[in-house]
C-alpha cells in the first residue's frame, strides 16, 4: 500500500529519468526547428515592406535629428520639452498690421524703424556705435497702441518675432523658470535677427525686495544676465520689446538696460479723426466733415481704445432703433446708416478711461528717465 504522495513523488521520479534519457533527441529537435537553420526557399526570401518603410523614415527623422544637432550646438545643454514651449512662443500668424495703421505717434513709429527695422536691412552698416540697443521699452496709459506696435515689429521687421508673457517663463518646479529664460535667449540666438516682445513686463521686472520670493528673483536674476550680461556678445541682433502701464515699477536694472524708452501719449486730434474714419469706412454711415471734426473735438482725453468703443457704441445704434418684431426678418440693405445723432448718445455712455492724474505720474516719469522729445 502506498499513499497518495508517495505515489506522485515515484511518478516524479519516473518522468524526470525519462526526460534525461530522451534530452539527445530533444536537444537535436530544437536545432532544427530554430529559424536560423531553416531552408531557404522561395518562401523565405519574401520580407515584408512595412518594417522596411519604418526603417526609411526613421532613418529620415534619425538624420534630420542629427542636422538639428549640428545646426543647434547651442540647444544640446536644454531639455526638449523646454525647448518645445520656447518655439511655441514664435508668432508667425495674426492679421498683417501696418505702420499706417497705427494713428499718430509719429515720433515713436520713427525710432522704432530706426532700430528694429534699418538694421535687419543693412546689418553692414548699422555696427559699432550705429549698433541698435539691446531693449526698448514702450511705456504710457492703457489703450494707446503699445501692443499694436508689437504686433507691426512682428509683420514689418521680417525677423523671428517671440512673444512672451510672464506665464510663458514660470514653472511649479523650481529652477524650471531660469532654465526657460536662458533657453528662450539661446534659441533667439540660433533664429537672429529675432525680436522678444514682452507685454506687461512689469510683472516679469518690477523692483527686487526683500520679502520677496526666491523663484521670482532668480528668473529676473537670469533676465538680466541673458539681456545683457558678461556672457552676452555684442554682435547678438537680439532685441527685447517691453510694453507697460506702470513704468514706475520695473527694476533699475531693467530700465538700464532698456535703453530706448519711448513715452506713448494720448492720441492727438489728428489721431483721433485718423481712427474714427479708418472705422467708419468700414461701415455704412452719414457723417459729414464737419461732423466728424465736432466728433474729435468731444473725445478730448480719449485712447485709442476708447475711440474704438465709442464708434462700436454708435455703430449699434441703428440696430436699436429697429423694432423689437423685425429684428428677425430685416436684411442687412435695410439697416439705415450711422448718423451723428448715434454719437451723440454714445458720448453720454463712454468715458474716458485715463485720468489726469495717471498722465501727470507718465509725464514725470518721462522727463525723468523718458527718450522722447
Amino acid at each position: 500500500f502506498k499513499t497518495a504522495r508517495e505515489q506522485f513523488i515515484a511518478d516524479q521520479q519516473k518522468k524526470h529519468s525519462s526526460q534525461q534519457g530522451q534530452s539527445t533527441g530533444v536537444s537535436v529537435t530544437i536545432k532544427k526547428s530554430l529559424g536560423a537553420n531553416r531552408s531557404r526557399g522561395a518562401s523565405s526570401k519574401f520580407v515584408s515592406p512595412l518594417p522596411r518603410q519604418e526603417e526609411e523614415e526613421s532613418g529620415k527623422t534619425s538624420n534630420s535629428n542629427q542636422e538639428f544637432q549640428i545646426l543647434n550646438k547651442q540647444l544640446k545643454n536644454f531639455e526638449p520639452k523646454i525647448i518645445e514651449l520656447i518655439m511655441s512662443e514664435i508668432m508667425d500668424h495674426g492679421p498683417p498690421v501696418a505702420w499706417d495703421d497705427i494713428a499718430g505717434l509719429e515720433f515713436a513709429k520713427t525710432t522704432i524703424k530706426e532700430i528694429v527695422v534699418w538694421p535687419m536691412l543693412r546689418p553692414d552698416i548699422f555696427t559699432g556705435l550705429r549698433g541698435p540697443p539691446k531693449g526698448i521699452l514702450l511705456f504710457g496709459p492703457p489703450g494707446t497702441g503699445k501692443t499694436l506696435i508689437g504686433k507691426c515689429i512682428a509683420c514689418q521687421s521680417g525677423a523671428t518675432f517671440f512673444s512672451i508673457s510672464a506665464s510663458s517663463l514660470t514653472s511649479k518646479w523650481v529652477g524650471e523658470g531660469e532654465k526657460m529664460v536662458r533657453a528662450l535667449f539661446a534659441i533667439a540666438r540660433c533664429h537672429q535677427p529675432a525680436v522678444i516682445f514682452i507685454d506687461e513686463i512689469d510683472s516679469l521686472l518690477s523692483q527686487r525686495t526683500d520679502g520677496e520670493h526666491d523663484s521670482s528673483r532668480r528668473i529676473k536674476t537670469e533676465f538680466l544676465v541673458q539681456l545683457d550680461g558678461a556672457a552676452t556678445a555684442a554682435e547678438d541682433r537680439v532685441l527685447v520689446v517691453g510694453a507697460t502701464n506702470r513704468p514706475q515699477e520695473i527694476d533699475e536694472a531693467a530700465r538700464r538696460r532698456l535703453a530706448k524708452r519711448l513715452y506713448i501719449p494720448l492720441p492727438e486730434a489728428a489721431a483721433r479723426l485718423q481712427i474714427v474714419t479708418n472705422l467708419m469706412a468700414q461701415e455704412k454711415n452719414q457723417l459729414r466733415e464737419q461732423e466728424l471734426y465736432s466728433v474729435v473735438t468731444a473725445t478730448q482725453g480719449f485712447s485709442g481704445a476708447d475711440m474704438t468703443q465709442l464708434c462700436r457704441e454708435a455703430a449699434l445704434g441703428p440696430i436699436r432703433s429697429i423694432q423689437l418684431g423685425d429684428i428677425t426678418t430685416i436684411t442687412a440693405e435695410q439697416v439705415r446708416p450711422i448718423l451723428y445723432s448715434d454719437f451723440q448718445e454714445a458720448l453720454n455712455t463712454v468715458r474716458s478711461s485715463v485720468s489726469s492724474k495717471d498722465l501727470e505720474l507718465y509725464e514725470e516719469w518721462n522727463k525723468t528717465f523718458g527718450s522722447g522729445r
